[in-house]
């Protein structure tokens, strides 16, 4: 499936789990039942990914994860907020730097319709 597809699908996965939890809870509630939805789909994931920084040609561990990382393609950020800020674009610009992934997504469950609250960034990998 390529990238586009697999996106497709992620999305139709977190829409489910909208649809059925609604707004106002927490990230992490929203990340386990995504997980499952994307179980069910057959879809390789791993959650709570070590993101390490590069600096100076050393890797350090300063704390980061991603919330799920999708068959090694797309970096999902799960949200539960009033709404997605600029600071959210770049902590996901930053992660798809750090990993070199070509796509990630932003999923706003704090929202009536997740459409409303779904952002997709692609990193451009040429320089």
């Amino acid at each position: 499936m390529d990238i586009n597809q697999l996106s497709n699908v992620v999305i139709g996965a977190a829409i489910d789990v909208h649809k059925i939890l609604g707004p106002g809870l927490l990230e992490s509630a929203y990340e386990t039942c995504l997980c499952h939805e994307l179980g069910l789909r057959g879809i390789e994931y791993q959650k709570q990914l070590k993101l390490p920084v590069e600096y100076k040609d050393v890797l350090l561990d300063c704390g980061y994860r991603l919330d799920v990382l999708v068959e090694d393609k797309i970096v999902i950020e799960l949200k539960s907020v009033e709404k997605i800020l600029p600071i959210h674009d770049a902590q996901l610009l930053t992660y798809l730097k750090l990993g070199s992934w070509p796509l990630g997504i932003i999923f706003n469950f704090n929202v009536p319709l997740l459409r409303d609250g779904i952002k997709r960034k692609v990193l451009n990998l040429i320089e």
